[in-house]
C-alpha cells in the first residue's frame, strides 16, 4: 500500500454483524470513487474505538417483526472493539439472530468483521485496522508532537466559532477527549487529560475529531467518504492540517440508500420523508376531496340564537372527527398508489423511525451478491445524495413485508 499512488479512504467502528449497514454504502462508494481516479479503496476498521454500547446492540428480522439484541462481552468496560472477543458462543448466538456466517479466523470481533466482510474484499476494497496494521511505535513519536501542540485548544475555539454561527455540535471537544492511551496488551482504553502522562509502554491514541490525522500519517489518503455527521466534526480540525504538516484530504459525501424488495413500488425519493412521519396526503396526490371539507347545511332561518350556536358547535366537532377520516383515506389512497401495506413499508425503511441503513446490520446486503452488485453500480452512477435500490430477489427482509 505504501508504493500506491494514492487512497480513498472510509470507514466505521467495528460492529457485530456488520452494524450498521451504511458502513456497507461508504465502502462501495470509495470503491466507485477509486475506480473512477485510478486509486486504491481502503475500509478503516476502527478497532481503536471503545463505544460497546454501538458495537453489541443490534436488531434482526424475526418473520415480520424486528427485534433487538445485545451481545455481551467480557473484557472491560473502556476496552477498544479490535481486543473484544468472539466465541464459539458468540457466533452461535448470531447465527441464530442471522443464519449461517463465516467463520472467523481468530476468535476477536475485528476477525468476525473481517469474515463478513470478504464480498467488499473480494470486489479488491482493502481492509484497515489501526491496532493491527501499523507499527504503532513508529507513529509514537509524531503523535506525541501532536499532544504537545494542545490541539484541543484548536478544537475548543473552533467548536466555539461553529456554535456561534447555530450549528450544532455532534462532537463536543469540551466532553469527549482529544487523547487517550491504548494498553497494547490488554486494550484497555483510557481518557488523557490536558497534560497527564500515560504509562509506559503504552500506544498514544487520537479521540474521534483528529483521528483523520492519524488516517493520513500512516496512508497516502486523497479523498475520504465521510456521513453527514463525520462532515460535522471534520469542521473541528479545520486549520489542523496546515499546523501539523499534513494535506487535507478532499471530503466526499455518502450518498443514503434505502433498500427495496421487489418492483412494484411507487415511491420517489422526495418522499421518503413524508412516508417517515406518516403524512399520507403527501404520498396520495390524487385524493381531492376530503370528509373534513364537505360543506354542511347553514342553521335554518327560524331556529334561534341558542340553537344556532349549539348546531354550529357540534359541526366543528363533527370536523374534528372527520379530520381522522381524512387521514385514514389518504393512508387507503397512498397504499393503492404505492402497492404495499404503507405501515409496514415505513417500518422496513426507518425502523424505531431511524433511516434503515443506520439500524439494520450490513451482513443482511453483504451476503447478497445481487444487491451489492446493484449498490455497486449505483454508487458508480450516484448523482442524487439519496438513493433507492431494488434487491431483485425479494429475500432481503424475510418477510417483512
Amino acid at each position: 500500500m505504501k508504493d500506491c499512488k494514492g487512497v480513498i479512504v472510509t470507514g466505521q467502528q467495528i460492529g457485530a454483524g456488520w452494524s450498521p449497514a451504511l458502513s456497507v454504502v461508504k465502502a462501495l462508494t470509495a470503491y466507485s470513487v477509486a475506480k473512477q481516479r485510478g486509486l486504491e479503496p481502503v475500509y478503516w476498521l476502527a478497532d481503536e474505538d471503545h463505544d460497546r454500547l454501538e458495537v453489541a446492540n443490534v436488531v434482526a428480522f424475526h418473520g415480520n417483526r424486528i427485534i433487538r439484541h445485545r451481545f455481551q462481552f467480557s473484557a472491560p468496560e473502556g476496552t477498544a472493539t479490535g481486543w473484544l472477543e468472539w466465541t464459539k458462543s458468540h457466533q452461535s448466538e448470531a447465527q441464530s439472530l442471522w443464519g449461517k456466517l463465516p467463520e472467523p479466523t481468530e476468535p476477536t470481533l475485528r476477525e468476525h468483521v473481517l469474515a463478513l466482510g470478504k464480498p467488499l474484499w473480494d470486489r479488491g476494497i482493502v481492509p484497515f485496522s489501526p491496532t493491527k496494521d501499523i507499527d504503532r511505535i513508529s507513529v509514537q513519536a509524531e503523535l506525541e508532537r501532536w499532544r504537545a501542540m494542545e490541539l484541543e485548544k484548536e478544537l475548543c475555539q473552533r467548536a466555539s466559532i461553529l456554535e456561534s454561527k447555530g450549528e450544532q455540535l455532534i462532537l463536543d471537544p469540551l466532553k469527549q477527549s482529544t487523547w487517550f492511551s491504548l494498553d497494547p496488551t490488554t486494550g484497555k482504553r483510557s481518557r488523557l487529560e490536558h497534560g497527564q502522562a500515560f504509562p509506559t509502554g503504552h500506544w498514544l491514541s487520537p479521540g474521534a475529531a483528529i483521528r483523520p490525522l492519524l488516517q493520513s500519517l500512516v496512508l497516502p489518503v486523497e479523498a475520504v467518504v465521510l456521513g453527514p455527521g463525520e462532515r460535522a466534526y471534520w469542521q473541528l480540525i479545520e486549520r489542523v492540517w496546515e499546523r501539523v504538516g499534513i494535506k487535507k484530504p478532499q471530503i466526499i459525501p455518502r450518498p443514503s440508500v434505502y433498500v427495496l424488495d421487489g418492483n412494484s413500488y411507487d415511491i420517489s425519493v422526495e418522499e421518503l420523508d413524508a412516508l417517515r412521519l406518516g403524512r399520507w396526503e403527501a404520498l396520495a396526490p390524487t385524493l381531492h376531496v376530503k370528509p373534513s371539507t364537505m360543506a354542511f347545511p347553514e342553521p335554518s332561518a327560524g331556529w334561534g340564537v341558542a340553537i344556532s350556536n349549539r348546531y354550529q358547535k357540534q359541526i366543528e366537532l363533527l370536523q374534528t372527527r372527520l379530520q381522522r377520516l381524512d387521514l385514514r383515506l389518504a393512508k387507503e389512497v397512498a397504499e393503492k398508489r404505492i402497492g404495499k401495506n404503507i405501515e409496514k413499508l415505513r417500518q422496513t425503511l426507518f425502523p424505531f423511525n431511524k433511516p434503515q441503513e443506520r439500524v439494520i446490520p450490513g451482513w443482511y446486503w453483504l451476503k447478497n451478491k445481487s444487491l451489492l452488485d446493484a449498490l455497486e453500480k449505483a454508487m458508480l452512477d450516484a448523482k442524487e445524495k439519496h438513493l433507492i435500490i431494488v434487491d431483485e430477489q425479494e429475500t432481503l427482509y424475510n418477510g417483512l413485508l
